[in-house]
């Protein structure tokens, strides 16, 4: 697959989908920076895939990171995947901080970056992919705010859309809904919620699931199918068939 993306931005770059996307842009020859708080993580994934990858450690909601990064590495590529693990609880079990959590770290950086890309702004041809949720379509009532925020995530993309069209940008923003995975510290943590919520292991409840269970690099794959193809959906939910439309 060709590579024409100079440079692409990723947060939550250190594990799961995000480190999988940094693995597969890097292999096309592209330039990855990746965003994550823990420098541990980062330099890992560095060592991992070398010199094309640049960590940097830092909180994805700041809005002065946000501009920052845009402005220092001059991305064509920006992946908003950044996102907390929900409290896993019901309703009337969850506090309001933590039912919030998602909306104070997935949708504010989703805002903050997509902010800066319409602002800066990003260079003609470029593209913003927001990492959303099937959740955001069905619901998850043990996962507190988690399924509004990526709804809220949808909208962003669509309004931020809209103004680039209006603005004259040629900047393509798109949103991915990936199915619930094992995969990645967020999925698992769901998975195990939802096993316990039905009375059954762990093992079962993934093999009851809509097969092929999506995987971090099928996640990769996809996400790369979209970002080359000019001609893409907006938004498309992703499982371990491929992509699919929203319906």
């Amino acid at each position: 697959m060709p590579a024409p993306f100079h440079t692409a931005v990723i947060t939550g770059a250190s594990r799961g989908f995000g480190r999988a996307i940094a693995a597969a842009l890097v292999a096309t020859g592209t330039r990855v920076v990746g965003i994550a708080r823990d420098a541990r993580e980062l330099d890992a994934v560095r060592d991992a895939l070398g010199a094309d990858f640049t960590p940097v450690a830092a909180d994805a909601t700041g809005e002065t990171l946000a501009h920052e990064v845009i402005r220092r590495y001059r991305p064509g590529l920006l992946v908003l995947n950044a996102g907390a693990t929900p409290h896993m609880a019901p309703v009337h079990e969850q506090t309001w901080e933590t039912f919030s959590r998602n909306w104070q770290s997935d949708t504010q950086h989703v805002f903050a970056w997509t902010r800066a890309a319409l602002r800066e702004p990003l260079s003609p041809g470029s593209v913003v992919i927001s990492m959303s949720s099937g959740a955001a379509l069905g619901g998850s009532p043990l996962s507190g705010g988690y399924a509004s925020a990526k709804a809220a995530i949808r909208y962003i993309r669509g309004y931020a859309a809209d103004e680039a069209l209006r603005a004259g940008l040629g900047i393509r923003f798109h949103a991915l809904l990936p199915n619930m995975t094992p995969a990645g510290g967020v999925g698992s943590a769901a998975v195990d919620g939802y096993a316990a919520r039905q009375g059954v292991d762990r093992q079962a409840f993934i093999e009851g699931r809509e097969q092929p269970v999506l995987t971090s690099e099928q996640l990769a794959k996809a996400l790369l199918e979209v970002a080359h193809d000019a001609d893409s959906l907006a938004e498309y939910r992703v499982g371990g068939g491929g992509l699919l439309p929203v319906s």
